[in-house]
């Protein structure tokens, strides 16, 4: 398992569940998890859990498992939760014009999912998935 693969998907599924938001309404169309856009960053790249101060995929799995938020795993561990929001804003960034590019999205839903992006990752880092 992708402990980094997870943390991209939970922040979705948590952006997509915010009722009223841009987000919610187009959460019927998204791309099945298979489908979306894993780079080689993210895969060859340990940049969640640098910026987390974590030393493995494991340690992080556990302390979420625990019922740890990623802001309180970063506050405790000394990492730095505003490079997480960062990375998390470019990975999602990124799927968003995957699917613009691949016509699975209108403009007007990317330009409204877009502009929700920073707020959401923002409000999911403090939000715990154990």
């Amino acid at each position: 398992m992708n402990i980094k693969r997870v943390m991209i998907v939970g922040t979705m599924i948590v952006a997509m569940s915010f009722g009223g938001t841009a987000w919610g309404k187009t959460a019927a169309i998204a791309s099945p998890v298979a489908k979306w856009s894993t780079s080689a960053a993210v895969a060859d790249k340990d940049e969640l859990l640098e910026a987390l101060n974590q030393s493995s995929d494991e340690e992080l799995y556990e302390a979420i498992y625990d019922g740890k938020s990623l802001k309180d795993i970063a506050t405790e561990n000394g990492g730095n939760i505003n490079h997480v929001i960062n990375l998390q804003v470019a990975q999602l960034t990124q799927q968003l014009d995957s699917r613009l590019a691949s016509g699975s999205i209108t403009r007007e839903q990317y330009a409204a999912q877009k502009a929700e992006v920073r707020e959401l990752v923002t409000q999911s880092v403090t939000t715990t998935f154990g």
